[in-house]
């Protein structure tokens, strides 16, 4: 099972707001994006290496399957249909999983590395800048063609990645301090001599 996940649930027209539990759990922890131009999110988020493009109850799957990326297209929809589908997401989901709702009336992103705190912001936002930031957050290949930047105003921590760097290189050096030890001599192991 991937280690990050993500789930890209793009639709047209949909009520955020009239869904029952399961949007309403959503929205209470995403951070919001009202300046977003949902023009080829579907297909930009499908360039992503390893994505599969899947309905809502195919999610699961995919995780299962140890992939890290779903794209759900759901078109316009309803506030009954769309609960429906956050409904099934959510099961599949856990603590680190990105969960991205991308529609015509705003981009709003919860979960892994993202700040709830940050509320709606200010910024215009394509398609682009979104598969930036899944790339960036879960660590997947950006495609080659990507022209999009990404979205530290959401993430809870900007540094997120330096310090994940600062981290690896600490446990290399231990890693090379040990291996250093075990390679001496064994008389040079014990001060007897």
């Amino acid at each position: 099972m991937a280690d990050k996940k993500v789930i890209l649930i793009v639709c047209g027209e949909a009520d955020v707001n009239g869904g029952d539990s399961a949007m309403k759990k959503y929205m209470k922890k995403t951070c919001t994006f009202a300046g977003f131009d949902n023009a080829g999110m579907a297909s930009e988020g499908a360039k992503i290496e390893g994505a599969a493009v899947v309905a809502a109850d195919g999610v699961a799957k995919v995780f299962e399957e140890d992939g890290a990326l779903a794209v759900v297209e759901l078109g316009n929809v309803d506030g009954g249909t769309l609960e429906a589908a956050m409904a099934q997401v959510s099961d599949a989901a856990d603590r680190r999983t990105l969960i991205v709702l991308a529609t015509d009336n705003g981009l709003f992103m919860g979960g892994l590395g993202m700040d709830k705190k940050a509320g709606t912001i200010g910024r215009n936002v394509v398609a682009a800048d979104v598969v930036a930031t899944i790339c960036y957050v879960a660590d997947l290949p950006v495609p080659a063609d990507c022209t999009g930047a990404v979205l530290y105003q959401a993430l809870k921590d900007p540094d997120m990645k330096l310090k994940e760097i600062a981290k690896l290189k600490e446990a290399l050096g231990r890693m090379e301090v040990a291996l250093q030890r075990d390679n001496r001599e064994p008389w040079d192991k014990h001060d007897c001599a």
